[in-house]
Formats: structure tokens, C-alpha cells, sequence
């Protein structure tokens, strides 16, 4: 049997070049019986027979009448009878032509049809027909009216093949168009072979917007910890057009149980988003024994984001991961297994607004910081930022900006917080807000530019800064308990600071040009800068001191703003000098045939290559700073990002790790160090295509490598795994199953990190080599993998294998994580298609760990 072409997207014969007759209503048949004009037309001959009535269309036959559009090998209409027949053809390819019937939306395609124009039934043999993604085929079908439809011998498949992979076959339906099916006792076969599964009955929805139903559970084998069980069973609520609901749940043989819920909603051209609540109760061990615990975790997400063509001048986006800190760790559903791997949540809720015509704009901003290690939580309740962009009140007519005066710009901004600092215990309770701390701070400046001798830039500034805060500290000594009391205060204070400077600039180029070779010729940017900062001393003025011990001498200094958002005002006089020093490398490399039109290649060799440091005039003692430098370069085609940083200190120091006024005999010592490289290579750098993915990837290593993986849903009839990328589309390209090119990729990031005080010498903090990837083994099989290797520790960290198989019609997913504390493996085979999506069989082994 030939292909048939989607039966959605045929299009109408053209009948311009055809002979078209046209049957008026009142010349055959009375107006009861034929309600409009009948367009007929036939490719090879038209027979009309008087006697009979009848007229008979041989070769890709058409009629259109009313709402009906028939195409066919031969079509005969009989108007005593008021019916018409249409079939295929018979020739030496087989059977051709089959009739093609659409009425309104509906389309079907089958062996051979019998229509009464009158009643408006049909009698249809060999059925196909579409409704929404299922396939319906039929021996014998009798067509009552438009809604309702009685099939016999009938199956039932999401399959797109003509030889389905498989199907449900029963011997009675009833189909009512765009709206369902429903089914006596059916059997499901695989490649027609029939399986033991056997069902009483069914319905299926075949409506083309999503619909209410519930969610079949996942059985769970579970462990000795929590027994027997099932995830993810519930109910979906579909709501409207815009929201959704989804109700879900986990349930164990000792008592542990959990639920979820989560809504999407989307409006187009004005917002979208979702939200979602997550609770498990989490029980280990068996009740009256020492093993045994209980917990109550949680975790809320929200997630917001505005269309830009909803409020060009305004935005409002949320992003919004807090609960439990414990709540990943000890979570028993497998689909928040690489959460496990994460130690902060964070949250932020933003509103912003540009001010037209005028050049403020605003923010307000509540923030969620949770180190899920500590337990320690920090939040602004809101942050509001009010912003002046750079505006020049010189400037001469047209805005023209060519003097010093003229190139002066001012800028102001505001920021304002409420912080409140808590931990999981406290985490929403009144008492979280006892220790809250509020202020604001107004920050103003100016600067502008000298050009000097062609070659160099002046670049004076001044700045100033006001710091309200409305709560502030007070100490005194106990004498009782000989301890020093601090109380916080409600009330307005405040403190302003300035500081001015200007900072020589220039740049210089040099070139080494070479004769020979491809290379000609490397460029050197050399980009110095020295600055000067002066800044006096704003904080003597507000020292008070407190008695701390049973010495009335004994006196400790303190300022009210000491624990204020903002900070206390700078100690000391600052007059500073600060250098800067910038370098970078590139090389000009002509192409491998000098005789091609080809235009020169600029390479980088050196991305950076920076050095900072400052030395104040006004310190009596370490007057330099730490001398800080980082690097930077792409590799191999900007395959291997390499990334240098780190800091030098002159000075010594002492046996409890002090800096003291006396310099290093060798000048300068390392105190910290830290080396990143990042390097992605696939199969297509080494294929035809390599240029065109190059182009489509864009050039370079990623620096921020995803070597830990996504979440993985067990269920996902797309592969298993979000981030898997494929070479190849399987909607679209055409499956080479033999002799196929096997797809791959391999991402590594490596990084360190070197400490030393100078008291116990150096060490090795972080050290590990990560690395992911994956592999199409064939144009269905594909297999990723993410892991790493701890070479300080000799071990190896987090681990996940992926497998998928794409069966066409099924889809085959299987997750693994092999060892550790998260081993665990979820396995799932099911129907892609959301019709049948509760065909299926998964199977999970959650993670057995010790709450």
C-alpha cells in the first residue's frame, strides 16, 4: 500500500483545466431531495444516463456539494435513489484512488462509500480516519449523521505507519466526531501480535483542547526504609483556554506520603507562568524504635515572565525556589534527583518601570537567598532602586559635547532594603522580623574627560553618598553578668561620605610583523592606567566606646551603625594611587591556499592578562595592596576556554597569619589561585558539517558547561532528559537505520583552587575534573551520561546515566544512578502520544537514604 499524504493537508483538484457539469436543483430531483447545485468533474469521461438518472466519473472523480468534498477513483451519483457510490481504482500498482470524504472539518479515507443525500447517512467499507492524534480503521462503518458513527471490526492506534506498531482492536465503537470514542471489550496487539491485556471497555477523548482525566500512579518497589509504594498518581484539571491545574501524590506501605500541586497559565501577548506547592511527609524506620524519624519538608516555586509586547515601559518577572532546605535531600520522588546536587535556593520577584520622557526609571525587587547546607536565610522585603541615567546639563546646542564643561555628566541613584536575616526554624514566623533591618542610601557623582598630548585620557570624578538607616545599635556593660549588652534601636540616623580622584589613561600597539609562514604578524595591546582617590577619615566623628570587662579602662569602640545594611562610615583617610594593567595578544594568520580570495584570519592568543593593585599615601604601614592578576584564552578553535586568576601579597606575616610591615624576600607571595577550563568537542567538528554547525552553535567553548545534567522526568516521552541535545530532528529527518553516522559530544570542565596564609604553606582546596555528554548510537538509540572525578579525594562525585530508544509510536527511557548516596534508576516505556499516555509501564528504585 503506497504512502498517503497527511489527510489535513490535501488540497482540492484544480478544475481549471477540467470539464466541470453543473446539475441545477430543480432538473432531476425535487428541492426536498437536493438542497443545492452538485460540481462534479472527471478526469478521464463523464457518462450521464437519462433513463437511470445517473451519472458516472471515471478518474480522479471530484464532487462538491453543500459541505461535502468527495474525491474518488469512480463516483456514481443516482438520483431516484438520491445516493451516490464512490470506490478506487484496480490497475497494476493495486488499489488507487481511494475515496477521500471530508464534511466540514471531518475527513476520512476508506475502501468504498455509499452516501444518501436525503437521510444524510452513509455505509462505509475499509475506514480510515483521523481524530486529533488517533488513527481509526474500520471493516464496516455506518455513518447515522454528523455526530455519530457505529464501526465495526475497528482499531484504534496513534501510529502514523500504515502497518501501525500497534494497536487496540474491539469489534463495536461508537465515534462521535471531535468529541470521542467509546469502545466495548478491546485487546491490545503489538506488531500484530495479540497481548493478554484485555480491557471491558474504554473511552477515549478526542477533543482538540486538553481535557480533565486523572493521572495514572507509578508503582514503587521502594526499600526496607519506607516500604512499598506508588508516585505520582492524581487528577489534571483543565480549567480553561488559559490555567491548568495538576493534583499529585506519593503514598508508602510505613506511612510516608507527599503531594503536589502546580498550575500553568498563559495569556497570550500578556503573561505566562506557573506555580507550584510540593509537601512530603518523610518517615524512616519503624515507630518505638531508635531508627525512627519523621520529617515535614517543602518546596514553592513560581515562575513569571511578562511579553514585551504587554507594557514596553513597564515589566514584572518572578523566579521564585523556596521551602525546606532539607527538602531535595530527603525527597522520595525520583524526578528531583539532580536537585540533590544544589546548596542554594534562590528567589527574586521584580517589578521595573522606565519613566518616559524623563531619565528616571525604577525597580522593586524582592529577593530569597538559602544555603540549604547552614540552613541560613537572607531576604529583601523589597529592594527598591531608583535610577537617574547620566544626564549633561553643558552640553552644547545639539547636544553637541566636544569641551570638558560640556562632556560632565551627572548620575544619581537610590536604593532602599528591608533585610531580614532567619534560618529554616523561624522561616516564616513573626519572629523572623524581630531582628529585620531597614535604610537607604543615596549615591550622586560626576566625572568627565580631558584628551592630553593626543595620547592620553584625563578622567577627573567626584562622588557622594548619604546612608539613611532607621535602626541602629546601642551598648552597655552588664555588671552582673560582666558582659557587654547590645540593643537594637528604632529610630532615624544617619551619615554622609565623598570622595574624589581621576584616574591617565592611554593606549599603546605594538606589531611584530613575520616574512615567513602563514603567520604574519602579532599585535600587542598594552593598556595602562594609574588613578588617585582621596576620601578622608568620616568615621572618627562617630566613635563611642563601651566599658567590655571589670577594667573601667578597658574600653571597646563601637559606632550605632555597626550592623546596618549599608555598612558603618570608611575608617581612616584613603589617598590612594591604583595601577592597572591590561594586556592583549592577537595574531593575523593568512589562509592555507595563498592564492584563494579568502580574507586574512584574526586569532586571539590572549583574551587578558590584567594586574591591579594600589598603594595609599596616607597609611603608616602596609601601604601596598594585594596584587591581583587574572588571564584568559580560547584554544584548539575556541574549543578550550582557559581561565587564570589570583592574588600576590607583598608583605609577610605573622605566626597567627597577620599581615606585618615587612616585605617577602622574594618579593611577592601567592596567596590564592584559582584555574578553570572548559572543553566541548562533538562529531561535527570532525564532519562535512562542521562549518555549518559551528555557525549555528556559535564560536567557542562554553564557559558555563551543564556537566551535572537537567532534571529528569521519568515519564518524558521526549528522551528522558532535558538536556540532551540531538544533531537531528526525528520529526523531520528521514530515519537512516543502516550505515548512519553516529552523533556525539563530550563536555569537560576542569577546576582547582590553591590557598596559602603563609603560616601552615600551602594546599589544594577544590580539585575535580567533570565531565558530560552523550551519544546517538544509531538514529533511534541515544545515551547520555554526566559525572566527575574528585582528584583531591581520589573519588568519584555524582553520577547519571541515560538511555532512550525512540519506537516510533512508544517511547523508551531508562535513567541510572549507579552509586552514592542518590543511587537509584527509574525505567519507562509508554505511548507519546497524550491520547494513550496511560499505556505505559515505568518502574522506579528511589534513592535509599538515611533522613
Amino acid at each position: 500500500m503506497q504512502k498517503k499524504d497527511s489527510l489535513f493537508k490535501m488540497k482540492k483538484d484544480s478544475l481549471a483545466k477540467k470539464k466541470t457539469d453543473t446539475i441545477a436543483l430543480d432538473s432531476i430531483k425535487p428541492q426536498e431531495s437536493i438542497e443545492d447545485i452538485i460540481l462534479h468533474v472527471a478526469k478521464d469521461y463523464t457518462i450521464q444516463n437519462a433513463k437511470e438518472k445517473t451519472v458516472t466519473l471515471y478518474n480522479e472523480a471530484s464532487i462538491v456539494y453543500t459541505d461535502i468534498d468527495l474525491k474518488a477513483g469512480i463516483i456514481i451519483i443516482d438520483y431516484k435513489k438520491n445516493t451516490l457510490f464512490a470506490k478506487g481504482i484496480k490497475d497494476s500498482t493495486g488499489y488507487t484512488q481511494r475515496p477521500i470524504f471530508k464534511q466540514g472539518s471531518e475527513e476520512s479515507e476508506q475502501d468504498s462509500m455509499i452516501y444518501n443525500f436525503k437521510s444524510k447517512r452513509a455505509l462505509i467499507y475499509g475506514l480510515k480516519t483521523k481524530q486529533g492524534e488517533m488513527f481509526t480503521y474500520g471493516e464496516k462503518t455506518k455513518r447515522v449523521n454528523d455526530s455519530t458513527i457505529f464501526i465495526r471490526k475497528i482499531r484504534f492506534t496513534t501510529s502514523e505507519k500504515d502497518n501501525p506498531d500497534y494497536y487496540i482492536t474491539t469489534d463495536k465503537a461508537k465515534l462521535v466526531p471531535g468529541k470521542k470514542i467509546i469502545v466495548g471489550v478491546s485487546n491490545l496487539v503489538l506488531a500484530d501480535v495479540p497481548t493478554p491485556l484485555f480491557l471491558p471497555f474504554a473511552y477515549f477523548p478526542m477533543t482538540e483542547t486538553s481535557v480533565s482525566g486523572f493521572l495514572i500512579p507509578a508503582f514503587d518497589t521502594g526499600s526496607s526504609r519506607r516500604g512499598i509504594g506508588f508516585q505520582n498518581g492524581g487528577y489534571y484539571f483543565a480549567i480553561s483556554d488559559y490555567l491548568d491545574l495538576t493534583l499529585q501524590g506519593d503514598i508508602y506501605s510505613n506511612g510516608s506520603w507527599g503531594i503536589r500541586t502546580s498550575s500553568k497559565y498563559n495569556k497570550r501577548y500578556k503573561f505566562s507562568g506557573g506555580v507550584s506547592f510540593n509537601f512530603e511527609n518523610n518517615i524512616s524506620g519503624i515507630r518505638g524504635f531508635d531508627s525512627y524519624s519523621k520529617s515535614n519538608n517543602y518546596n514553592i516555586r513560581w515562575s513569571h515572565s511578562q511579553d514585551s509586547k504587554a507594557s514596553p515601559n513597564s515589566r514584572f518577572s518572578a523566579s521564585v525556589n523556596l521551602g525546606s532546605s532539607k527538602f531535595f535531600r530527603e525527597s522520595l520522588n525520583q524526578q528531583n534527583v539532580s536537585q540533590t546536587q544544589t546548596n542554594t535556593l534562590s528567589s527574586s520577584v521584580n517589578y521595573s518601570k522606565t519613566f518616559v520622557g524623563t531619565p528616571f526609571n525604577m525597580s522593586l525587587t524582592a529577593t530569597h537567598q538559602q544555603n540549604t547546607n547552614t540552613e541560613k536565610i537572607t531576604m529583601t522585603l523589597p529592594s527598591l532602586t531608583v535610577n537617574m541615567n547620566r544626564i549633561y546639563p553643558f552640553t552644547g546646542k545639539g547636544g553637541i559635547k566636544k569641551t570638558p564643561l560640556q562632556k560632565m555628566g551627572f548620575n544619581y541613584t537610590l536604593q532602599g532594603q528591608y533585610l531580614v536575616n532567619t534560618d529554616d526554624d523561624e522561616f516564616f514566623t513573626k519572629k523572623m522580623f524581630e531582628t529585620a533591618r531597614a535604610g537607604m542610601l543615596h549615591r550622586t557623582g560626576t566625572n568627565t574627560n580631558i584628551k592630553l598630548f593626543k595620547f592620553f585620557t584625563l578622567s577627573p570624578s567626584a562622588s557622594y553618598e548619604e546612608t539613611w538607616q532607621f535602626d541602629y545599635i546601642q551598648k552597655k556593660y552588664d555588671v552582673t553578668d560582666n558582659v557587654v549588652v547590645t540593643d537594637t534601636l528604632r529610630g532615624f540616623k544617619s551619615y554622609r561620605e565623598y570622595n574624589t580622584g581621576m584616574s591617565l589613561s592611554t593606549n599603546i600597539y605594538g606589531t611584530f610583523n613575520f616574512k615567513k609562514g602563514r603567520l604574519k604578524a602579532i599585535r600587542h595591546t598594552f593598556r595602562p592606567s594609574i588613578s588617585y582617590s582621596y576620601r578622608p577619615d568620616f568615621k572618627d566623628k562617630y566613635i563611642k566606646e563601651v566599658q567590655q570587662s571589670t577594667d573601667p579602662l578597658d574600653l571597646a569602640e563601637y559606632t550605632v551603625f555597626d550592623q546596618g545594611i549599608y555598612g558603618t562610615p570608611s575608617s581612616g583617610i584613603s589617598n590612594s594611587i591604583g595601577i592597572s594593567l591590561n594586556n592583549v595578544l592577537e595574531a593575523k594568520v593568512a589562509p592555507k591556499d595563498p592564492d584563494s580570495d579568502e580574507e586574512e584570519e584574526k586569532i586571539t592568543i590572549l583574551n587578558n592578562l590584567n594586574f591591579n593593585s594600589s598603594y595609599n599615601i596616607a597609611a603608616d604601614s602596609l601601604r601596598w595592596s594585594p596584587v591581583s592578576f587574572s588571564t584568559g584564552t580560547r584554544l584548539f578553535k575556541d574549543k578550550l576556554a582557559v581561565n587564570l586568576s589570583g592574588s600576590f601579597d607583598p608583605y609577610q606575616v605573622n605566626e597567627s597569619g597577620s599581615r606585618i610591615n615587612k616585605f617577602n624576600p622574594n618579593v611577592l607571595r601567592l596567596t590564592n589561585a584559582s584555574l578553570t577550563a572548559n572543553y566541548s568537542i562533538s562529531s561535527t567538528d570532525f564532519g562535512e558539517d562542521k562549518d555549518k554547525e559551528k555557525n549555528k552553535n556559535g564560536n567557542g567553548a562554553q564557559n558555563n558547561v551543564d556537566v551535572i545534567g537537567a532534571d529528569i522526568n521519568p515519564t518524558d516521552r521526549s528522551g528522558g532528559r532535558n538536556n540532551v541535545n540531538s544533531s537531528k530532528d526525528n520529526k523531520d529527518k528521514k530515519e537512516e537505520l543502516y550505515n548512519a553516522k553516529i552523533p556525539w559530544s563530550v563536555n569537560l570542565a576542569y577546576s582547582t583552587n590553591y590557598r596559602n596564609n603563609g603560616v601552615d604553606g600551602g594546599e589544594i582546596g577544590i580539585h575535580s575534573l567533570m565531565f558530560s555528554g552523550n551519544v546517538e548510537l544509531s538514529p533511534k538509540w541515544k545515551m547520555g551520561y554526566s559525572s566527575g572525578y574528585d582528584i583531591k579525594d581520589g573519588a568519584f562525585t555524582f553520577s547519571r546515566f541515560n538511555f532512550t530508544r525512540d519506537l516510533d509510536s512508544w517511547q523508551f527511557n531508562f535513567n541510572w544512578v549507579p552509586f552514592g548516596t542518590n543511587s537509584s534508576y527509574t525505567f519507562f516505556i509508554g505511548v507519546k502520544s497524550s491520547v494513550l499516555s496511560d499505556l505505559k509501564w515505568d518502574k522506579n528504585k528511589p534513592a535509599d537514604r538515611l533522613f
